[in-house]
C-alpha cells in the first residue's frame, strides 16, 4: 500500500514562500548593513593613528579629490590603505575559514588559531627562513599552506584517536592545545641560538599589520582564490551538518566534500598567517558574531563571517593604535584579549552548536 500523500493548501503555501522571501530579504538586509559596518571601519583605519585624519579628507582622498600631493593624501594611500585593505583581508580569510572549520568538526570551539593550525604554518615557515633561506610573503605561503595542512591532519587525528576517552569537542581542543605547545617548544628551540634568524622570524611572527602592506601585491591572489573558492560551499556545509548518512542520501559525495572544504580552510588560514603572522581568535569570534546574527545557514554563514572577521580584525588595529603610551600594540595581542573571554565562556558553556 502506498503512503497517503500530504497536500499542503495553497494558503499555507503562499504563507510559507512569503515567509522564505521575508527571511531572505532580511538577510541580504543584514549582510549590506554588514557592508556598510565594514566600510566604516575600513575609513577610521585610514583616518586613525599617530596622526589624526579628517574622515572627509579620507574620502576625499579615496574619491580622487583634493590635492594628491599633500602629506595627508601620501600618508593615507601609501601607508594606511595597504595596511588597513590587508587587514580587511586577512580577518576575511580568518572568519570564513573559522565558519567551515566548526561546520567540518561540528565543533563550536574550533578556529585557526585554537587548533593549532595558524602555529603550524609559522612553524613551517620558521623552517623555510632557517634551512632554505626562504624570504617574501609568496613564499612564506607555501611552506604556511603545507605546515597549515599538516598540523590540521594530525590534530583531527590525534582527536580521533582521544575521542574515546573524552567527548569530541573537548579532544579536539585539547589536541589543539598540545600541538600548539608542542610546536611552541620547538621554535623556541630552532631560534634561540640564531639572533639572525630570531629577529627575522620574531618580526613577522608577532601577529601585526603594522609595516605589513607590502606584502599585500604577493598575498593578495591566494586569499582571493580562498574566498572566491569558500563562497559556494554553504550548500555541502549545510548536507554535511546534518551527517554523514544524511550527507551521502542528498547526493553528497561526503568524503570528498570533506577534503575539500578542509583543503580551502587550511588555504584561507596559510594565506592570513603568510601575511601579518598568527592571529588567534578572529576566526572564532567571527563565525559565532555571524550565527548569532543570520542563524545556522551556511550559504549565508559564510559570507557573514568572512565580513564579521574583517570587521573585528580592523576595529581591533585600530585600537591597537590608540592605546596610550609609546608605539601601538601587536593587533594579536588585541584579539587575544578579545577572543579569551569569549573562548572560555564558549568552552564553559557549549551552547552555540553549529548547524
Amino acid at each position: 500500500m502506498s503512503a497517503p500523500t500530504t497536500v499542503v493548501p495553497p494558503d499555507l503555501r503562499a504563507q510559507l514562500a512569503a515567509s522564505q522571501r521575508t527571511s531572505t530579504s532580511r538577510k541580504l538586509l543584514g549582510l549590506g548593513a554588514l557592508i556598510v559596518v565594514a566600510g566604516i571601519a575600513l575609513v577610521l583605519g585610514l583616518a586613525l593613528g599617530a596622526r589624526d585624519i579628517d574622515p572627509l579628507t579620507v574620502i576625499a582622498t579615496l574619491l580622487g579629490h583634493g590635492d594628491p600631493s599633500s602629506y595627508e593624501a601620501l600618508v593615507i594611500l601609501t601607508e594606511r590603505l595597504p595596511r588597513t585593505v590587508l587587514g580587511l583581508i586577512v580577518g576575511a580569510c580568518l572568519g570564513a575559514s573559522g565558519v567551515v572549520m566548526q561546520a567540518l568538526t561540528r565543533n563550536p570551539l574550533a578556529d585557526p588559531g585554537v587548533l593549532g593550525v595558524e602555529l603550524g604554518a609559522a612553524f613551517a615557515v620558521l623552517i623555510g627562513i632557517l634551512f632554505f633561506g626562504v624570504r617574501g610573503a609568496s613564499s612564506y605561503f607555501w611552506w604556511a599552506l603545507l605546515g597549515a595542512a599538516v598540523t590540521a591532519a594530525a590534530v583531527l587525528a590525534i582527536a580521533r584517536l582521544a575521542s574515546t576517552v573524552t567527548s569530541a569537542t573537548v579532544s579536539l581542543v585539547i589536541a589543539g592545545a598540545a600541538m600548539s605547545a608542542m610546536l611552541g617548544s620547538l621554535i623556541t628551540l630552532l631560534i634561540v641560538r640564531d639572533t639572525a634568524v630570531y629577529a627575522h622570524y620574531n618580526y613577522w611572527s608577532v601577529g601585526q599589520l603594522n609595516g605589513r602592506g607590502g606584502v599585500l601585491d604577493e598575498i593578495w591572489p591566494f586569499a582571493l582564490a580562498g574566498l572566491l573558492l569558500v563562497l559556494p560551499l554553504g550548500r555541502t556545509l549545510n548536507a554535511l551538518s546534518l551527517g554523514d548518512d544524511v550527507a551521502a542520501g542528498l547526493g553528497v559525495k561526503v568524503v570528498p566534500a570533506q577534503l575539500g572544504s578542509a583543503a580551502i580552510a587550511v588555504l584561507l588560514a596559510a594565506a592570513a598567517t603568510a601575511a601579518v603572522g598568527p592571529v588567534a581568535f578572529v576566526g572564532l569570534i567571527g563565525a559565532h558574531t555571524a550565527r548569532l546574527l543570520v542563524g545556522g545557514d551556511h550559504r549565508w554563514l559564510i559570507p557573514y563571517g568572512a565580513l564579521c572577521g574583517a570587521v573585528l580584525l580592523l576595529v581591533a588595529d585600530v585600537a591597537c593604535r590608540l592605546v596610550p603610551g609609546s608605539g601601538e600594540l601587536q593587533v594579536a595581542i588585541a584579539t587575544a584579549v578579545i577572543g579569551a573571554p569569549v573562548f572560555i565562556a564558549l568552552a564553559r558553556g557549549r551552547k552555540v552548536v553549529p548547524a
